[in-house]
């Protein structure tokens, strides 16, 4: 391992260096930026940027390489810094994939052709130094016609057998205004609510606070109070999603008991192909509120510093339901950030940190994720003033040019998230005027993990220790508690490829945690997690046999912060909970054709569920998942059309789900059909797409309970690129086409005859308009 000093050096020198004569080490270099624009970016990036080339500086006809076997991802980042090749790919197809040794005096489309061989995947090209991965194509059919590149039902090239991968492609292809969009078109991923300071996120009908989540690699501890979400992130920053759904690998992080989502945001490499600066605006008008989001980013590169800054602001009105009724406590007022600055060394040590915060302050809901509960008190509001503040510092070592058996990673980060909201108080007798006082919630996360990924011919194998300190804190002028989990970990996960239609991905964890309840009192658990899963051809090319097993040790969870209390009786102290998931699939493809199915079952054994009673601090449940989900999908050049049904079926305690007893644990879902497609014509850059949600009728309820009622809701949009203004595009969406009055299957409360959910907003049309300079 190179010593800090030595990095330090080429760190140091790298800085020193003018490097007038060297050769060009981007993908692609932007024009030089008028002297305002470079200001700007001056002011708000947390760099210096010297002068950037006004011109690209051709590749020669032969360039000397010397690439070693490596992940596709950094082989195709090295490729492009040292020919000035522009190269785009799915993160979904390259992940997991190794590249070939690249050695020898060759031109660049030999190089890329000797890098890719025998990968699965090729290259189209788009331009005299540009070029588009894509699936190698099967053995081409008797009547000679073309494999189209399709668009999978779950991410293509990935071992993680029940892995679905939000591309960067797909994200904007949706223009997502919250998490919820990010999801749209996955039936199996449900978001429940309508305001994102209140949203939550449920994977086959499990809470996310069950799975491993994290943001750029931090560890996200967000149990802050049950009427807000656990996660409030911009999706204007998000590069790419993943979900292990159940089954997820030992490197998922701690926690995975029933999977793991893994956001990743922006930085300058994905906006800046090569050396230089550049801006990004962005603005979205919606005249159901009305309101007006604009996000703004300025960012640069240059000989291996980058720097990024991305400022989103929203502002608003309460929008209205498909009724026409307004609801109340939705209107936007949101004001988010992100950050990142990076040095990489010519021997490719890559040093990050990033910053990133999110802040939501505005009057909601009493209760933020319900409309109204009758038969309250009338001294209570219909709306208080809540402030949700997250926040998330990463820092990451990793090396991009790696080796068969150096190839580390390493995160120090700390997240944190606040939030404050008056505490309403029984009028005295005699007065119908109610006190209050402020009550502050907030959870903390330091966490970190070192890892390194070693290339064994066949495949790979990810060796680590991660640990993290979770804090959760509640305090008011009357009252304050906490509790505490430190856990250590390690961990292995092997992903290989024994024989040549054969895939295997089988991990190890063993996890130590020690626990600290509100009384002070302390309890020491440990145990171990495992997983194992696998893809084998039965027809190479054509159909896919998957199937997978984990079994998830996941601690004490801490609770939530709103509900600690220094009165509770542990006794023997809380048991930990664990997890048993398992899934088995097929998956066909054939001509720009792919359908899927898959099985799934998850089990929650003593999940914890808290509540303020004395005797509630160590309440426990019991929670099943099972069901299944199928798709299929077609493409062609410059169109696709997708179709994805899901049928899942939650219960606790061998009883039916309900929101309340379900929180922070599960929902019910019952049966969903998402029907997406797009085409694009490409001589008048113009892309048109649907998307349809039918849901059904759910009356697998407790007695008493009412059924909760089924939706269809119908989006458009139209856009219209023009590249030669600043690649400006100009969108229309019209969301909810039909006005439909519905709440989201996965909001609170829509089970009780007493309660309103929060309904979702009717018809809206958002025009959006967006630049690059």
């Amino acid at each position: 391992m190179p010593s800090a000093i030595a990095i330090g050096r080429e760190l140091w020198g790298m800085l020193g260096r003018t490097d007038t004569g060297s050769t060009v080490n981007a993908r692609v270099r932007k024009a030089a930026a008028p002297p305002l624009l470079a200001a700007l970016l001056a002011s708000i990036a947390p760099m210096v940027l010297t002068s950037p080339v006004a011109a690209q500086t051709s590749a020669p006809a032969g360039v000397s390489f010397a690439l070693p076997a490596q992940p596709l991802p950094a082989a195709i980042d090295a490729f492009s810094r040292q020919t000035g090749w522009q190269i785009g790919y799915s993160s979904s197809l390259a992940a997991g994939v190794m590249a070939r040794p690249v050695t020898g005096t060759m031109t660049p489309s030999q190089a890329l052709d000797t890098l890719l061989a025998g990968t699965g995947v090729t290259y189209r090209l788009t331009g005299p130094s540009t070029a588009t991965l894509v699936a190698a194509p099967a053995p081409a059919p008797q009547d000679g016609a073309a494999v189209l590149p399709p668009v999978t039902i779950s991410a293509a090239g990935q071992w993680e057998v029940s892995r679905t991968t939000i591309t960067p492609e797909e994200i904007e292809r949706k223009n997502p205004q919250d998490i919820r969009d990010v999801f749209k078109g996955e039936p199996g991923i449900r978001v429940g609510s309508s305001i994102p300071m209140s949203q939550k996120v449920y994977v086959n009908g499990v809470e996310e606070t069950n799975l491993a989540v994290s943001i750029d690699g931090s560890r996200q501890n967000n149990k802050v109070f049950h009427h807000n979400g656990t996660t409030l992130l911009d999706p204007a920053f998000l590069k790419v999603v993943r979900v292990d759904a159940g089954v997820a690998p030992a490197d998922a992080g701690p926690g995975a008991l029933a999977g793991a989502i893994a956001y990743e945001t922006k930085d300058a490499r994905d906006l800046l192909a090569g050396d230089g600066v550049g801006a990004f605006l962005k603005s979205t008008f919606n005249t159901n509120g009305p309101s007006l989001v604009t996000s703004a980013a300025g960012y640069g590169r240059q000989q291996g510093v980058e720097g990024l800054a991305y400022l989103t602001f929203g502002k608003g009105g309460e929008y209205a339901d498909g009724d026409g009724h307004h609801v109340a406590g939705t209107r936007t007022d949101l004001i988010s950030g992100l950050g990142k600055v990076a040095m990489e060394t010519r021997g490719g040590h890559r040093l990050q940190l990033s910053h990133e915060r999110v802040h939501d302050d505005a009057a909601r809901p009493y209760r933020a994720n319900i409309g109204f509960i009758s038969g309250r008190p009338g001294w209570e509001p219909r709306v208080r003033d809540y402030s949700m503040d997250r926040q998330n510092t990463v820092l990451t070592y990793t090396d991009t040019q790696p080796t068969a058996l150096w190839n580390p990673k390493l995160v120090l980060a700390y997240g944190r998230t606040h939030i404050e909201t008056p505490i309403y108080l029984r009028p005295a007798a005699g007065s119908s005027t109610s006190g209050s006082y402020p009550g502050n919630g907030k959870t903390t996360s330091f966490n970190g993990k070192a890892e390194n990924v070693f290339d064994v011919g066949f495949g790979t194998v990810t060796a680590g220790a991660d640990f993290y300190r979770d804090e959760a804190t509640y305090n008011d002028p009357t009252f304050a508690a906490g509790e505490r989990a430190t856990n250590a970990g390690l961990y292995a996960q092997a992903r290989l490829a024994p024989i040549e239609r054969l895939r295997l991905s089988f991990g190890l964890r063993g996890d130590r945690q020690l626990f600290r309840g509100t009384t002070g009192e302390d309890w020491d658990n440990a145990g171990v997690s495992r997983n194992i899963s696998g893809e084998f051809d039965l027809l190479p090319g054509h159909l896919i046999a998957k199937a997978g097993y984990s079994h998830s040790w996941g601690g004490i969870p801490l609770a939530e912060n709103f509900i600690l209390n220094t009165a509770w009786r542990y006794g023997g102290g809380p048991r930990p909970v664990s997890s048993d998931n398992v899934t088995a699939g097929l998956e066909a493809r054939y001509q720009g054709f792919s359908v899927e199915g898959r099985l799934f079952r998850t089990k929650l054994d003593d999940a914890r569920a808290a509540r303020f009673a004395v005797t509630s601090g160590t309440l426990t449940h019991d929670v099943r998942s099972e069901g299944y989900e199928i798709g299929a999908g077609y493409a062609w050049p410059d169109s696709f059309v997708r179709a994805k049904f899901a049928d899942i079926d939650v219960t606790i305690d061998g009883k039916p789900v309900d929101s309340d007893i379900g929180t922070y644990l599960a929902t019910p879902v019952g049966k969903a059909l998402t029907l997406t497609g797009g085409h694009t014509i490409q001589r008048w850059n113009l892309t048109v797409g649907a998307d349809l949600e039918y849901v059904w009728d759910y009356d697998k309820l407790q007695a008493g309970q009412q059924s909760l009622d089924g939706y269809t809701v119908v989006n458009l949009f139209v856009e219209h690129r023009i590249p030669q203004y600043s690649d400006l595009a100009l969108r229309l969406d019209v969301r909810n086409l039909f006005d439909a009055t519905y709440a989201d299957r996965a909001t609170y409360g829509q089970e009780f005859d007493t309660v309103t959910p929060l309904y979702q907003p009717g018809r809206a049309f958002l025009i959006s308009a967006s630049a690059t300079f």
